[in-house]
């Protein structure tokens, strides 16, 4: 059983609007699906939230990326409408100002405390969303850093790169960093 699902910035900018693409289009069903199923078998679904204030150009990543996406309060940063049919109110998330969320991690790495574990033996938790090459894989990697016994776990089939050939490097990654690739 998975103990904690975690969908990573599943919102309307990287499916349909700014830096949407096919695959991503393609995943959403799929991961709406899981979401449900999770939900029946009693894991916790966690969302990230990629966002963004007003002056995203004037950040880093706005100069490395010149796309503005995800920015607070915009449709692009609303959850896809697949995926927020599923989210009941009071559902966790946790928004990232960049790719990855030290305070998701953190909050897992409570979680495992609670149940008696420092470094996640026992725990289980499975990521999908988008972008594999960016946002999920970073996620995965400060997740593993924080709980290196956790089971974690990686669909690709519930996951959209930035190019297909984005995604399988990230795959690649992630199983060579000892990630179970589902």
């Amino acid at each position: 059983m998975t103990d904690f699902l975690i969908v990573v910035d599943m919102q309307r900018d990287f499916i349909t609007g700014a830096l949407g693409t096919a695959e991503a289009q393609a995943i959403t069903p799929a991961v709406a699906a899981r979401i449900a199923r999770a939900k029946t078998e009693g894991t916790q679904v966690i969302f990230t939230l990629d966002t963004h204030e007003e002056d995203y150009m004037t950040t880093q990543e706005g100069r490395r990326l010149p796309v503005p996406h995800c920015i607070r309060g915009t449709e692009g940063w609303a959850l896809d409408p697949q995926i927020a049919g599923q989210c009941a109110r009071g559902m966790l998330s946790f928004e990232k100002p960049t790719f990855g969320s030290q305070r998701l991690s953190a909050y897992l790495s409570e979680q495992a405390l609670l149940r008696g574990s420092a470094f996640g033996a026992g725990i289980a938790i499975e990521l999908c969303g988008v972008c594999t090459d960016i946002c999920v894989v970073s996620n995965a990697l400060l997740i593993k850093a924080a709980l290196p016994e956790a089971e974690l776990s990686v669909n690709p089939a519930l996951c959209a790169g930035v190019t297909p050939q984005s995604h399988e490097a990230a795959i690649k990654t992630m199983a060579s960093c000892q990630i179970d690739i589902l």
